[in-house]
């Protein structure tokens, strides 16, 4: 998987970038749908601008899997537009 996402730790991550707090964060709340409906949940942070996702599945030992890389999918679809 490309479009700036990387296994870094044993997670599949990528850091965006907004414009501001407000975009930023409503991105977040965008994910939180995503990752609910799917019920697989991201480890993340927020300072100000800039969201840092990084994904793996606890069942599966901590390893990066198929539910990663389908979330890492939808949350793409979202800042596609």
């Amino acid at each position: 998987m490309s479009n700036g996402w990387a296994i870094t730790g044993g997670k599949l991550c990528r850091t965006f970038t907004f414009k501001d707090f407000s975009e930023a964060f409503a991105f977040m709340t965008r994910v939180a749908f995503l990752a609910e409906k799917q019920n697989h949940h991201p480890d993340w942070s927020n300072v100000y601008n800039t969201v840092h996702i990084a994904l793996n599945t606890h069942d599966a030992g901590g390893a990066v899997t198929e539910k990663d890389h389908k979330l890492a999918a939808a949350i793409d679809r979202l800042v596609a537009g």
